[in-house]
């Protein structure tokens, strides 16, 4: 599959193969049917939590997403340059492989501009995470906890609880995250 392929058609290919309607999926999401048409004609660039949010919907993962119809991946190194990039935007999640096809582990290089977050909709999904913030400061919310981490400042929990997270002050924020199982 080409690496171009955009979020609209991964997002129709996705619905179709699960044999849900546009409308379906909305009402599955609590989206409206405009939002996910719009999205499938590449009118409307979701954020990472809306998206995370109506491939919870289907359900299928982030990174099965951008990773549709690929082999397994047993590369054990990776250049920076062949990360997956499954975040776009303000919001930049690389993930080490290509495929998550029979791994158990997701690791990812996040990258937050100031003032973005991942979405006003808390995430939630199956599994553990944890990460070190590498530079700058994120503000993270995990149920009604709210803290804000600093380089060298760390998190793990339960990622079925309710979190996000939020890029604060003037400087990026890059975290080294880890999930298991890759449901992220």
């Amino acid at each position: 599959m080409s690496e171009d392929i955009g979020v609209g058609w991964r997002l129709r290919h996705v619905r179709r193969v699960a044999g849900l309607s546009q409308r379906a999926l909305a009402k599955r999401a609590g989206i409206t049917n405009s939002t996910v048409s719009l999205i499938e004609a590449d009118r409307a660039n979701p954020s990472l939590g809306a998206l995370k949010r109506i491939l919870d919907a289907i359900p299928v993962g982030l990174s099965a997403f951008f990773a549709l119809e690929r082999e397994q991946d047993d590369a054990m190194f990776h250049t920076a340059g062949e990360l997956l990039e499954i975040g776009r935007g303000a919001v930049s999640c690389r993930q080490v492989g290509r495929s998550m096809a029979g791994r158990k582990l997701q690791m990812l290089d996040e990258c937050y501009q100031p003032g973005s977050d991942t979405g006003r909709i808390l995430l939630s999904h199956d599994g553990e995470e944890a990460g070190i913030v590498v530079h700058g400061r994120v503000e993270v919310t995990v149920g009604s906890e709210r803290r804000i981490l600093g380089p060298g400042d760390a998190y793990s929990f339960d990622s079925r609880k309710p979190h996000r997270f939020r890029c604060i002050g003037a400087e990026s924020v890059r975290i080294i995250s880890a999930c298991t199982p890759p449901t992220f």
